[in-house]
């Protein structure tokens, strides 16, 4: 009896250790209304139509939960090859030579490019209006090929949609060329801004996959066959105001609208309405939570990376100064090809190049990889005018005392050029800690990357920065601090001998 109900037991909670079926999905939460993006109300929840249809469509085939994998929008589709997701959906525009790359599935939904100009411009009516003036849209985008495809107009690329109209209010730009939904959501509502009413190109979206994936593919392409069926698809647009002439000829459904647009209008009704100082500062505390997780990513990945910077660098600068000529000349070599080739390059290599032969790391190996052995290089130089600044003599007088080298370089030579090196290195922390901003292209939420997509939610760059400098500054401090007690130590440790 014992062991029947040991069983009934086992079988009973079994489903609680079960393996829950999760579909992993990407998109640049950056990227704005009404795609993926940040619920004002509460910073930490991801809203948008495609958070909706990526929801219903993992109801749909039976997954237990979705993941949300943060990357930049050009890195999606890399993201895919190394596998970091299952799928990729952020208003992706299904291209020939994206479909070279990544499978598609059908399309989920059709636009089209919208011109926005200020509202007191009277000159612009079309693209060759454009030509010897300035116009952005997002980077990498069917709007910028269309915008390039006009000999003369000057193209200005952004990361985030907003940023680009932001510009344009202030006369940075003379306009924008972007999708009809980005111009709907940020542009259409604002008097500053004019939308022209002619429709450039035709603009697909689809949802992207690796390209060996064709069952997942397929598996979706009959879940958004059946919620168009349904009408559950028709919903979700309805809800974010985004149904069109287009959709209606794609899906054949030419019905009326049956259920209010409540996304669009919590939109909008948020953008229009003025913000007190009230409620910026309920804002911050709200978006503790989200810089704080950020705060500690930049804290943990800089002291790690930081202990791989200052031991090899070490071993650089000791080869390269005590080292036998080929040890040296690599050494010599590393030192000069890293410090003139910028991190960014270096951080791609890395994460999207090294899979190509074989080696996949995560996200966080990566990163702490690229900027320890970034950083190495220059704490090598600083090791070596350490080194050099400790006279020779000592070194000789060691060895003619009975020492072997390695015993004279670790008792008497690095000890003295460690504590010489100790500010220049604690100064090179502090930018460490800054350039780990630069891991956000490879799918880490650190917290600049944390500032970017809060200041993009709220349109408030400059209380924000404020917030964000300052928690930059506390974790800097610290180590500021530690760097002068240990100098002051040593100082009197020197004093005493």
């Amino acid at each position: 009896m014992k062991i029947i109900s040991i069983l009934l037991i086992l079988l009973t909670i079994s489903p609680i250790f079960a393996q829950k079926k999760v579909l992993r999905w990407a998109a640049d939460a950056e990227s704005g209304a009404p795609f993926v993006f940040q619920d004002p109300r509460l910073p930490s929840k991801l809203i948008g139509f495609e958070v909706d249809i990526i929801n219903a469509i993992a109801e749909e085939l039976g997954y237990d939960e979705t993941k949300f994998v943060q990357n930049s929008w050009d890195g999606l589709i890399p993201g895919l090859e190394r596998e970091d997701y299952d799928v990729a959906i952020n208003g992706l525009e299904i291209t020939p030579d994206r479909a070279q790359v990544v499978n598609f599935s059908e399309p989920y939904f059709i636009t089209y490019e919208v011109l926005a100009v200020r509202s007191s411009e009277e000159n612009v009516t079309d693209l060759p209006d454009l030509i010897g003036r300035k116009a952005g849209t997002l980077k990498s985008s069917l709007a910028e090929r269309i915008l390039r495809d006009v000999d003369g107009i000057i193209v200005k690329t952004y990361e985030s949609e907003a940023n680009s109209y932001a510009d344009m209010r202030v006369n940075r730009i003379d306009a924008v060329l972007i999708d009809q939904p980005v111009a709907l959501y940020y542009a259409s509502w604002n008097p500053d801004i004019k939308l022209l009413d002619k429709k450039f190109g035709e603009v697909i979206y689809g949802i992207a996959a690796k390209k060996d994936r064709k069952d997942l593919i397929k598996e979706i392409n009959g879940a958004i066959s059946k919620l168009a069926t349904t009408g559950k698809l028709r919903e979700i647009y309805d809800k974010w105001n985004i149904w069109n002439d287009d959709m209606a000829r794609h899906f054949n459904d030419y019905s009326k609208t049956k259920i209010d647009a409540i996304g669009f209008k919590n939109f909008i009704k948020f953008q229009e309405r003025e913000v007190t100082w009230g409620e910026k500062f309920e804002r911050y505390l709200v978006s503790l939570p989200d810089l704080g997780a950020g705060a500690l990513t930049t804290l943990y990945l800089s002291i790690l990376s930081m202990v791989l910077a200052v031991s090899f660098g070490l071993f650089l600068a000791l080869s390269r100064v005590y080292g036998p000529r080929p040890l040296s000349f690599i050494s010599t070599t590393y030192i000069e090809v890293v410090r003139g080739t910028p991190l960014l390059i270096q951080l791609y290599l890395i994460y999207y190049g090294l899979p190509q032969i074989g080696i996949n790391i995560s996200p966080l190996i990566a990163g702490i990889l690229g900027l320890g052995l970034n950083y190495a290089a220059y704490e090598a130089e600083n090791y070596r005018a350490g080194l050099f600044s400790v006279p020779r003599g000592q070194l000789e007088a060691a060895i003619s005392l009975g020492m072997t080298k390695f015993q004279a370089l670790r008792y008497i030579i690095v000890p003295q050029a460690i504590r010489l090196v100790i500010p220049p290195v604690t100064n090179d922390f502090i930018s460490l800690l800054k350039d780990s901003s630069l891991v956000s292209v490879i799918t880490m939420v650190e917290l600049t990357k944390e500032y970017s997509r809060l200041a993009s939610t709220y349109y408030d760059h400059i209380g924000l920065g404020i917030l964000v400098a300052v928690i930059y500054l506390l974790l800097g401090l610290p180590f500021v601090k530690l760097s002068k007690y240990v100098e002051k130590r040593f100082s009197l440790k020197k004093k005493k001998k």
